[in-house]
């Protein structure tokens, strides 16, 4: 089962980080059409934040088509995004890299922008960089 994890140092509010990490575990494939998302109550319990910040990143996620809400029953995954799997070769070389890195004494922000500035220059005008 997907374990939200909270940056309150981030600047992001808390609810776009359930967002995102939910949509982050859909293009890996750790969440596939039919699992079941962690109740608001296991969230909570797990992050202490408020069930209102939960149940709002959940409202977004089903504004977006990504998950159903089943009355009773709990919050559904209803498609997948992209096809990143985590168990891809691809994954496999980009640990490496990131290995590589932090063996090269770059710090996380260094690594992020590094890649951010390779994703936007191969992934120019396709409004996903």
């Amino acid at each position: 089962m997907l374990e939200y994890r909270i940056d309150r140092r981030s600047g992001i509010a808390t609810y776009v980080q359930i967002v995102q990490q939910t949509k982050q575990a859909l293009r890996l494939g750790l969440l596939e059409p039919g699992d079941k998302l962690p109740t608001a109550r296991e969230v909570v319990e797990a992050t202490a934040i408020n069930p209102n910040t939960v149940l709002k990143a959940y409202r977004e996620l089903e504004r977006e088509g990504l998950v159903e809400a089943k009355r009773g029953l709990g919050t559904f995954i209803r498609k997948s995004l992209g096809s990143a799997a985590a168990g891809s070769p691809l994954h496999d070389e980009l640990a490496d890299w990131a290995r590589r890195a932090r063996e090269a004494g770059l710090e996380r922000d260094d690594v992020a922008a590094l890649f951010t500035s390779v994703l936007e220059r191969h992934f120019e005008g396709d409004g996903e960089a």
